[in-house]
């Protein structure tokens, strides 16, 4: 730690202390998007959420994209639908996989702006 990473006095600033304690999130919902946080950790897995931004695919596409196994990203898929960021129906004997909803589809688009800046 350096001196420009650390207040030279010791201030608490109360009035903005108690505003931003007004908004405080309780401890299970930052339990709840710390999970996300570490499952957007993966390299596959995020690449797994940008394709189906892109399009619904079945494991077999996405495998094929990705030049994986099947079973490497049925993996990935299942942590993903676990925690509601994907989502899958069937067809047929055919199982499709699509982003679990609108929220999950502007996390993907932010990320991919904010990592091109």
């Amino acid at each position: 730690m350096t001196k420009k990473d650390v207040c030279e006095i010791q201030y608490v600033n109360k009035k903005a202390v108690a505003e931003v304690r007004s908004r405080m999130l309780d401890n299970n919902t930052f339990s709840k998007m710390a999970e996300r946080f570490k499952l957007l950790g993966d390299p596959t897995r995020v690449k797994i959420l940008f394709i189906l931004s892109q399009k619904e695919l079945c494991v077999c596409d996405i495998a094929a994209l990705l030049k994986a196994s099947q079973s490497a990203i049925s993996h990935q898929l299942r942590a993903l639908r676990n925690s509601n960021l994907a989502k899958s129906r069937k067809e047929g004997k055919i199982v499709y996989y699509s982003l679990a909803d609108e929220h999950v589809i502007k996390l993907i688009d932010m990320s991919v702006k904010h990592a091109e800046e």
